[in-house]
């Protein structure tokens, strides 16, 4: 019958529309995988950019880390020369004290220091005469007890004393005041503002 047909027609063009249909949702979600796949793609190159610039940065820091390491290095060394350096001058100055107190013993000796031995100058301790420092060593005699004082610094005129002596003699212990004991004093103290004393036992083999 006439609806018969009409309802197959329909039937026929509904499925026709269903085809189109899916046809049309199979080719959207085809787009939309391409889409995806290349937004996928897309990030995939993004992150990789970043795991280098990462790498990249790793780098750099590790690079600053060893330049930090080598300037505390240098640091540590430049540190340990100034304090070589320091120790050094201090180290002059006592020997300058030495040759200006071997100095103040050969004026002070009677014979001039001769002899077939070298003659000493040893540190005296503040409490000891050097009659008894002397005799405790191979230059057993005593000639001379010396005190000796030096300015730092260049002498500018030529009426201002650069330093003083004194020669306690052998026999007592003279000025017992420890300032004046080498041996006890502090390392550093001949660069110290506070100039002071210093005293020598000039000593001879009998």
């Amino acid at each position: 019958s006439f609806n018969h047909y009409l309802r197959k027609d329909i039937k026929m063009k509904l499925l026709v529309v269903v085809a189109i249909a899916a046809l049309c949702l199979a080719q959207v979600d085809a787009r939309k995988k391409k889409k995806t796949a290349a937004a996928v793609a897309e990030l995939q190159e993004q992150v990789a950019s970043l795991l280098g610039e990462i790498s990249s940065l790793r780098d750099q820091v590790d690079s600053a880390n060893e330049a930090l390491a080598e300037v505390s290095s240098l640091r540590e060394q430049v540190a340990s020369a100034g304090e070589a350096v320091e120790a050094s001058k201090t180290d002059s100055a006592w020997q300058a004290l030495h040759m200006a107190a071997a100095a103040a013993c050969r004026g002070s000796t009677a014979s001039g220091g001769t002899g077939p031995w070298g003659n000493a100058v040893i540190p005296k301790e503040n409490t000891r005469s050097c009659d008894d420092i002397c005799g405790a060593t191979a230059h057993n005699v005593c000639d001379a007890d010396v005190s000796l004082i030096g300015y730092p610094g260049k002498a500018a005129d030529y009426t201002n004393p650069i330093g003083y002596f004194y020669n306690y003699g052998c026999g007592t212990p003279g000025n017992t005041d420890v300032n004046f004991d080498e041996v006890k004093a502090e390392e550093g103290r001949i660069r110290a503002e506070n100039v002071t004393y210093y005293r020598f036992c000039c000593c001879r083999m009998a």
